[in-house]
């Protein structure tokens, strides 16, 4: 018996990825040798079986599937008797031993804000990217004056790392930023947080409906939202709704606020907001971090603070900000998820909301349940970090076949409009600098006061420019939309958090500065990177390429990190887009890449 079944083709499924609750599903499998095929459903809240059978037509059976209810669902084929699920890159396997294959149903009409596709992110970590002198106010925090030394990163006498050390990035210096942003083709800024708070990360919530002084006033942040719009840009920011400071309005352990917090009193207006085992020293606390107090998963009066009338979400995108990304969104019940979204959109369809998920979204189980994340009334977007992680692999391996299976993967389980919004990245506040990774060939110090001495040789440093070209092409060109980890562009270098967090420092070497303008440039250019189907996914050896449909013109890409050079079979004559030359064969190189369209004959 020999099966073919490609469920990202749609020479076999008629609808690539998941589906919408009002759209028929025609699903084709070809097997040589079958006499009678069937398709069973599984509904994967109830665990409720449909069996399909399938029409014969020579060597292939043909089903129709009507439309299904939102949810997730499994499927899977017998052909007389014997079971057909999908091998390890996804396509149709004979054998027990198979996974099913995975279908989600999302709400009809449900889409992506459209400003977001095809555009360019890029993340800044408030406190270390741009610092304007006579804005913000100290107010008692401790000031640091070397502003490009190492963040403190050894515990205090007590064994904690306070992070109670500030280099003075501000608002002011960020909108002061505003026209390099533009020069690098940046359409959206996600800021960490910027509410109060007592750390320099600021993931420690002090006062929701209060900037940090440090960063300057409401003011302040209205001038930059408004600089940043007139220059098309949009400001996300992070919402952290899991979890508060212990020194905050809310908990108040320090009696550093007026107010009556709930490790006060009982009878304190918050003391809902939190689980206490033993009040007021034992309480629920996010991964057992005690200045981080988490939010009761439960609790309709935070819940209201949130997105209620005159609350947290109401006064912020009344200032104009243009989304909001949900910190370790995976800790907050499916029901509040559900609530922020609808308050995000009451400003409008074009505000997105992005949840901060390290896994795959649409069949993700987090504290024993399965999220719906894209079923229609959640998220518009997560951070992909499995694309990053696969990227990352392939790079320093030489082998694709991680990456393969991670793509073919992503294209089939996400709903195409997610697809296209998926935040990516190479590295983020909680990673090690992408530069540092290739560099030290992912065999980095793990020694914090071995990491503060950390630096690449100039050899390493050259190496690592060259992988990170390539890298970035495949996080800018494949589905998604890009985020660039501020400094990235500069060869900003740093092991994980603190020293992945030092100031922004503007590189003399332009190298991949202009690289990644290259990059915005070539997604502005071309509209295949805003609703332009991912496809031709392939690998061979160290090889991996792709294509992206352009209307009537497909952009072919090839990133080689194999040991040898590879060729790449072209039909006629190509033009290769970087190097601006028409070719009839193209060879690449080891840690290299063409970015190539057919030429059409006159």
């Amino acid at each position: 018996m020999r099966v073919t079944y490609d469920p990202i083709s749609r020479r076999f499924k008629s609808v690539t990825g998941a589906v919408s609750d009002s759209e028929q599903l025609n699903i084709d499998i070809k097997i040589i040798g079958a006499e009678s095929c069937y398709l069973v459903l599984t509904r994967d809240d109830s665990g409720e079986n449909t069996t399909y059978a399938g029409e014969k037509s020579g060597d292939e059976f043909v089903f129709t599937l009507p439309p299904l209810k939102r949810g997730l669902y499994f499927y899977r084929f017998y052909a007389d008797g014997c079971k057909i699920g999908k091998d390890n890159f996804g396509f149709g396997a004979e054998g027990e031993h198979t996974d099913d294959f995975q279908l989600l149903v999302y709400k009809s009409g449900t889409k992506a804000p459209r400003g977001f596709h095809g555009g360019v992110m890029y993340q800044i970590f408030p406190d270390r990217f741009a610092r304007a002198e006579g804005f913000g106010n100290a107010d008692g925090k401790r000031l640091r004056n070397d502003i490009y030394g190492t963040p403190e990163y050894l515990p205090d006498e007590n064994g904690k790392i306070k992070n109670d050390d500030f280099f003075g990035g501000n608002f002011e210096g960020i909108r002061r930023k505003t026209n390099y942003l533009k020069s690098l083709g940046v359409t959206h800024v996600y800021l960490n947080p910027i509410f109060k708070a007592y750390s320099n990360h600021r993931y420690d919530t002090g006062d929701y409906m209060s900037f940090d002084p440090l960063l300057g006033d409401e003011k302040d942040f209205t001038s930059l939202v408004k600089t940043f719009k007139n220059n098309d840009i949009s400001l996300i920011f992070d919402g952290v709704f899991n979890h508060t400071g212990d020194d905050s309005v809310y908990f108040n352990k320090y009696g550093n606020y007026p107010s009556v917090g709930a490790y006060q009193s009982k009878d304190s207006p918050y003391y809902g907001w939190y689980e206490f085992q033993n009040f007021p020293d034992e309480y629920s606390s996010w991964w057992g971090i005690d200045v981080l107090p988490s939010i009761n998963k439960n609790c309709p009066q935070f819940e209201k603070f949130i997105t209620g009338n005159g609350g947290v979400l109401e006064k912020y995108f009344k200032l104009g900000v243009g989304g909001v990304r949900l910190d370790v969104v995976d800790e907050i019940n499916d029901v509040f998820v559900e609530k922020i979204t609808a308050k995000v959109k009451s400003f409008g369809d074009d505000k997105i909301v992005i949840g901060e998920v390290w896994e795959d979204a649409t069949n993700k189980i987090a504290y024993g349940t399965r999220r719906k994340y894209f079923l229609g009334d959640e998220l518009d977007s997560v951070m992909n970090y499995p694309l990053k992680d696969a990227i990352i692999e392939f790079a320093l391996s030489g082998k694709a076949e991680t990456l393969y299976k991670t793509v073919r993967e992503q294209i089939d389980n996400y709903p195409f409009y997610v697809l296209n919004s998926l935040m990516n990245i190479l590295g983020t506040h909680d990673t090690p600098r992408i530069l540092t990774v290739l560099g030290k060939r992912g065999r980095l110090e793990t020694e914090r006061s071995r990491m503060a001495g950390e630096k690449l040789t100039q050899t390493e440093k050259s190496d690592a420019i060259k992988m990170l070209k390539c890298c970035s092409l495949l996080q800018f060109c494949l589905y998604g939309v890009p985020c660039i980890y501020y400094g990235d562009e500069q060869m900003t270098e740093g092991n994980k958090d603190p020293f992945n967090r030092t100031f922004f420092v503007e590189n003399e070497n332009k190298e991949l500065y202009e690289w990644y303008c290259f990059l915005s440039e070539l997604r502005k250019q071309h509209d295949c990177f805003k609703d332009g189907e991912t496809s031709d996914v392939n690998y061979n050896d160290g090889l991996f390429s792709f294509s992206r449909n352009c209307g009537n013109k497909k952009i072919y890409f090839a990133v080689n990190f194999g040991e040898r050079p590879m060729n790449i079979s072209v039909d006629g004559t190509v033009y290769e887009i970087t190097r601006g030359v028409k070719l009839s064969k193209i060879i690449i190189k080891n840690c290299d890449f063409a970015i190539f369209y057919k030429v059409t004959k006159q």
